[in-house]
């Protein structure tokens, strides 16, 4: 979905004049921000949401992600990388299981004294952001269909 086309389906839920008044913007401005920009044949304004992906083009650092993604209540995140073909499933699958596993061990030292430092709060978030990366991984794998050749292998290799 293009900047303009998620701006425009906002402008269904919320007021162009609301957000005109409490940004101190013109309403023409945001109702341009709705709009193809000029060099797609249209005449919108290059939008906030477009001017955030420059800056996380520009200086790749993905702080700036982190950041909105904690104003608007969450967490950011990144997809893995892109894994070859030759993934095996049960490797995969383990690994998953064994960042489970980190992730309790560290909930399980951290709540031994019956309180959790701001330390091990940290130390919490860094492993469950390790397992919803491992896990995504393997989603993408199994959604691209990485996984499908596996099986095919392991059926041409049982028939030999």
């Amino acid at each position: 979905m293009h900047s303009h086309e998620l701006l425009k389906e906002v402008l269904k839920k919320t007021s162009a004049k609301q957000i005109a008044g409490d940004m101190s913007l013109s309403l023409s401005l945001i109702y341009k921000w709705a709009e193809p920009p000029a060099d797609e044949t249209g005449s919108g304004a290059n939008n906030p949401l477009d001017r955030i992906e420059q800056l996380l083009k520009i200086t790749n650092d993905t702080r700036i992600a982190q950041w909105v993604c904690e104003r608007a209540g969450g967490f950011f995140i990144t997809n893995p990388k892109h894994k070859p073909h030759d993934i095996n499933l049960i490797p995969a699958t383990n690994n998953i299981v064994q960042e489970f596993a980190d992730m309790l061990g560290v909930i399980a030292v951290a709540a031994s004294d019956n309180q959790i430092s701001k330390e091990e709060s940290k130390a919490i978030r860094r492993r469950w952001e390790d397992l919803k990366s491992a896990t995504e991984g393997f989603v993408r794998a199994s959604e691209e269909g990485n996984f499908a050749a596996l099986k095919q292998e392991a059926a041409a290799r049982e028939a030999k």
